[in-house]
């Protein structure tokens, strides 16, 4: 006899909507929408107190139970209405789906695996919202119909804590889906069961006791307004957490003088492009974006993340590893998809500081990744001049120098988007790097034969002689693209 063939059974994503895959509640949307179709009042002053708390603190028991009580308040209500108000909902509520979900639902189609959307909310509210954002099932609970009006009862279970569960589990058996090989996402403790019963429970933006459960039972725990991997603590980002502390009075070893802050996007993704001359031009970067209210995406060489505590602080932060000698493109696609969720991505196209000669050549050289994101994203590229980094943090230095009395001074500015063709990488790369000399001051235009003494200020420390020497390089400090 022949060996019993293997059935591979379907496997499935399953999230759920409100704090999830969305940031918020979708009651308000509902609510506005339904009152708009003649289906009840918006606004009242206990829906704006539920929605409040459920916002700060997710699902409550009695939250739920009202959610429960609803279908009661649609009785008599037109179905042929509601399914008006949910299309007209459905709308408002693609533009609310966090950026790093679109991305996870496409990981997941690739994979072959079924989207399921499983929601508390009724499924005639949120059916057109499924369908439009490309589910293939729908786990909701269900209001009975008669007459083509509801009858203020439910049909079926209230899919809510274990009756989400068991509802999937239905699901699952009727479609033939293996629950041990798909995954579930959700922020609520009291969709514990529904994580429980899948292969690949994911903690989304958890509540604090589904986040104290998560870590006790070493599920991963994920953010999808930002990218995997990056902390958050009570729902900000470390660079978030830290930005109060973004102040030049902070940094008592430099004077900085700042231009341009008003030409980083307030929103959308962009790249800021600097130029290279410091190990201390990844804290200006970060003091300027800081600054300017907003959170990077830094470009880094692996050395970085291979350092001990530097590493974990770089993933943590979002920051996307490179290493130059694989020839991969995954570096760019991780910034491409920072990208088009809206963020911004910073690198320093002249990968590592020009060391010899090289430091003191008006010309700037860079690679081409940025030109190339650029062109991929059609976003638009930001280029920041900086100048006296090196009399802070010399490259032959290993640690930055404290001149506390006379500090040097360093000048940033930051011009508006370069103007690229998109067609030609070499061209557009030279345009990105002329853009920022142009920001640099008179005498970083200017030919200069160094001295002996400010040659040997360009090498790392322990040089010794060997000009293309990478193992010189200071590990955990250069960002590259």
């Amino acid at each position: 006899m022949g060996k019993a063939r293997t059935v591979t059974r379907t496997q499935a994503a399953i999230f759920d909507l409100d704090r999830t895959i969305i940031a918020t509640s979708s009651g308000p949307v509902f609510q506005h929408h339904l009152a708009e179709h003649g289906l009840g009042r918006a606004g009242t002053a206990l829906s704006d107190f539920v929605f409040q708390s459920f916002n700060r603190i997710g699902e409550s028991g009695v939250i739920m139970q009202l959610a429960r009580f609803a279908a009661r308040t649609a009785k008599g209500k037109s179905v042929e209405q509601m399914r008006e108000a949910a299309e007209a909902a459905a709308e408002e509520l693609q533009e609310l789906v966090l950026p790093y979900a679109h991305q996870l639902f496409d990981e997941h189609r690739a994979a072959g695996r079924k989207l399921v959307l499983a929601t508390t909310s009724p499924a005639r509210l949120v059916e057109p919202f499924a369908h439009e954002v490309g589910f293939d099932a729908l786990v909701a609970t269900e209001w009975e119909v008669e007459d083509g009006a509801f009858t203020g009862a439910l049909h079926g279970r209230f899919v809510w804590a274990r009756g989400k569960a068991l509802a999937v589990k239905d699901w699952a058996r009727e479609h033939d889906v293996s629950l041990r090989g798909s995954y579930a996402y959700s922020d609520s403790y009291y969709d514990a069961p529904l994580l429980a019963s899948v292969g690949h429970p994911v903690a989304v933006n958890p509540d604090p006791r589904l986040a104290a459960l998560a870590i006790l039972r070493k599920w991963p725990i994920r953010h999808l307004d930002a990218p995997p991997g990056v902390v958050k603590i009570l729902g900000r980002e470390l660079q978030e957490l830290l930005r109060p502390l973004a102040r030049e009075q902070l940094i008592p070893n430099a004077r900085f003088e700042i231009h341009g802050l008003e030409n980083i996007p307030a929103r959308g993704g962009a790249i800021v492009c600097a130029n290279h001359r410091s190990y201390f031009d990844s804290t200006v970067i970060s003091l300027i974006l800081a600054k300017a209210g907003r959170n990077v995406r830094f470009l880094g060489k692996k050395e970085v993340f291979d350092a001990p505590v530097i590493g974990q602080l770089a993933t943590a932060a979002g920051g996307i590893r490179v290493e130059r000698a694989s020839g991969s493109d995954e570096p760019l696609e991780h910034a491409a998809e920072a990208l088009r969720a809206g963020e911004l991505v910073a690198l320093m196209p002249q990968g590592t500081i020009p060391r010899g000669p090289a430091f003191f050549d008006p010309e700037l050289k860079g690679r081409w990744g940025a030109a190339r994101l650029a062109a991929m994203g059609r976003v638009p590229v930001i280029p920041v001049g900086m100048w006296g980094t090196e009399k802070v943090w010399p490259r032959s230095s290993r640690l930055p120098h404290l001149s506390l009395t006379d500090p040097p001074h360093v000048t940033v500015r930051i011009g508006e988007p370069v103007e690229l063709e998109h067609d030609d990488v070499d061209l557009d790369t030279k345009r990105i790097m002329q853009a920022i000399v142009d920001l640099l001051p008179p005498e970083a235009r200017e030919r200069h034969q160094p001295t002996d003494e400010e040659l040997a200020l360009t090498y790392p420390a322990g040089y010794r002689g060997d000009p293309t020497a990478e193992s010189e390089r200071r590990p955990g400090t250069d960002t590259s693209d």
